[in-house]
C-alpha cells in the first residue's frame, strides 16, 4: 500500500514522459551553402575581364593623346621650317643686284611654300650697304628686290602674290664701317604679308 504523498514509480515515470512531452522543440538551423569552387572562379574571371577592359581602355586614350601630340608637333615643325625657308634673305655682291648661287638656292626653297600655299603673300624689301649716296642705293635696293620677285615668278608664282620695295641703306642690321658688316646690309628681306598660318610643303 502506498503512503499518502508519494507516487509509485510508475506514476513517476508517467510524470517524467508528460513533463518532457510538453517541452518545446529545439529548432536547428540550416546551414547556407558553401560557396562552389566553381562559382569562385567564375567571379574571378569577371573581376578579371573588367580590369583587362579597364587597362585597354586606358592604354587606348594615351595612345590617342601620345599619336595627336606627335601630329601637333610635327606639324608645328612643318610650318616652323617653311617660315624660316619664306623668310630666308637673301644676300648680294657689292654694287650687284644679280642674284648668287646662295640666294638662288634660298630663293628655290622658298618655291614649295609659296606653292603649297596660295594664300600666302609676301613683301620683298631690297636694302644696301652705306655706300653710295641716298639716291643710287634706293634705286639698287629695288633691283635687288625685283630680281628676287622675278625669279619667283620664274617658277610660276604669281605677281599679284609679291610686292617690293627698296629701303636703300636706310635700315642697316650692321654699322660697323667694314666688310664683313656691310654684307650683311646688302641683302632681301622677305615679310608675310597674308596667309601667315600655314603648314608648309606636304612631305
Amino acid at each position: 500500500m502506498t503512503r499518502p504523498g508519494t507516487l509509485s514509480a510508475t506514476a513517476a515515470i508517467a510524470l517524467l514522459g508528460a513533463i518532457a512531452c510538453h517541452r518545446s522543440p529545439v529548432v536547428t538551423a540550416t546551414p547556407t551553402p558553401a560557396t562552389t569552387t566553381a562559382n569562385t572562379g567564375r567571379d574571378n574571371a569577371r573581376e578579371q575581364f573588367v580590369r583587362d577592359s579597364i587597362a585597354r581602355a586606358e592604354a587606348s586614350r594615351r595612345d590617342s593623346l601620345a599619336r595627336a601630340e606627335a601630329a601637333r608637333r610635327e606639324a608645328a615643325a612643318r610650318e616652323a621650317a617653311a617660315r624660316a625657308a619664306l623668310t630666308a634673305e637673301v644676300y648680294f655682291d657689292f654694287d650687284k643686284d644679280a642674284l648668287t648661287s646662295d640666294g638662288t638656292t634660298r630663293l628655290e626653297a622658298k618655291v614649295p611654300v609659296m606653292q603649297t600655299n596660295r594664300d600666302v603673300r609676301i613683301r620683298v624689301e631690297g636694302h644696301t650697304d652705306e655706300r653710295g649716296s641716298d639716291e643710287y642705293n634706293l634705286a639698287l635696293g629695288q633691283r635687288r628686290a625685283a630680281a628676287a620677285k622675278r625669279y619667283l615668278m620664274s617658277r610660276g608664282i604669281e605677281e599679284t602674290r609679291i610686292e617690293t620695295v627698296s629701303y636703300g641703306e636706310e635700315r642697316a642690321v650692321c654699322s660697323e664701317h667694314e666688310e664683313t658688316c656691310w654684307s650683311k646690309n646688302r641683302r632681301d628681306e622677305f615679310v608675310v604679308t597674308a596667309g601667315t598660318r600655314f603648314l608648309g610643303p606636304k612631305p
